[in-house]
């Protein structure tokens, strides 16, 4: 009888192990490796530098979710992103009101189009309706906003919290700056900064990933210099909006 409860609970114990593997495995869509080998070529030259798989993987993005992507400028994470939820998830790519500058935001339709589960905005976040996303994306976007009004960069980091669900998580992603130096005009935001406006949006910090960092860019340089070949250090910070109890 002992042996038998014993043989049944290791089966148990198996089987559970069996599921949990299978749940982390199949977190990411089938194909999601032949998509990423599909895309062009110049988005594919920066993944060694941008680890896009990894950064979907820390924000725990599974198929079908929906994902909201702040500031999403030329697409290049969202391709990634449209790869990682699948055709049963959805992407809101907000481009803003500057992409329509640009032949009236016709390079972010047509993108849209193409991948087939991304819905382009062209307002700021707060236009997305509240509580709707179960994860959303940043990535070298705030330092514009904070480096020209504080006040600014604190509402773009308040709009992230505000669109996802309770208990959702983000990813924000920057070029790292130094205290003391003119990170304005090296389009750079510190870390300390940006951990400030975190925490006052509200969020729980999970990680301060270190996936992105470059000890070879010393931040004396703008993020924009040639010669860092658009590799500079990075800090990745992945965030939660407190579940309700």
């Amino acid at each position: 009888m002992k042996s038998l409860i014993k043989h049944t609970a290791i089966g148990l114990v198996l089987g559970l192990s069996l599921c949990s593997l299978s749940s982390l495995t199949l977190a990411l869509p089938a194909d999601f490796d032949a998509k990423m080998a599909a895309r062009p070529a110049d988005d594919k030259a920066r993944d060694a530098a941008r680890h896009p798989k990894e950064t979907v993987e820390l924000l725990g993005i599974k198929e079908g979710m929906t994902v909201v992507e702040v500031a999403a400028g030329g697409g290049w994470f969202t391709r990634v992103l449209s790869a990682a939820v699948g055709p049963k998830g959805k992407v809101i790519a907000q481009f803003g009101a500057f992409a329509l500058r640009n032949n009236n935001g016709q390079a972010a339709k047509d993108l849209s189009a193409e991948l087939g589960n991304v819905t382009p905005v062209f307002e700021g976040v707060d236009s997305i309706a509240a509580g709707s996303a179960d994860a959303a994306l940043t990535a070298q976007n705030l330092h514009d906003q904070y480096n020209n009004n504080e006040v600014a960069g604190q509402k773009f980091i308040t709009d992230i919290f505000n669109v996802l669900k309770p208990g959702a998580a983000a990813v924000i992603i920057d070029h790292a700056g130094s205290e003391g130096a003119d990170n304005k005009a090296m389009h750079r935001v510190t870390a300390t900064a940006t951990k400030g406006l975190i925490q006052k949006a509200g969020f729980e910090i999970v990680q301060e990933s270190k996936l992105l960092a470059n000890p070879a860019d010393d931040h004396s340089k703008s993020s924009h210099d040639a010669s860092l070949a658009k590799a500079t250090d990075q800090f990745l910070f992945v965030v939660r909006k407190p579940a309700k109890k």
